[in-house]
């Protein structure tokens, strides 16, 4: 009982985790597309692509745990 509990919790703080990031990239990304100058711009972005990608698999993996969690 207590490996699966562990497992949604570590979970859901994962996918919070995850969620938190992926709101953070988007704000980063308005107002990176509002500052207009496209050669910074660019750079930015690829930055920012890193870490979105990040986001995704960190919350993938926290729900992942939750799946896990429920199914043991």
């Amino acid at each position: 009982m207590a490996l699966t509990t562990g497992l949604i919790w570590v979970g859901s703080a994962l996918a919070i985790i995850g969620l938190l990031l992926l709101g953070w990239c988007i704000w980063q990304a308005l107002a990176i597309r509002r500052a207009g100058d496209s050669e910074s711009a660019t750079a930015q972005m690829q930055v920012l692509l890193a870490i979105n990608m990040a986001a995704v698999g960190i919350a993938a993996m926290g729900l992942g745990c939750i799946v896990m969690g429920l199914i043991l």
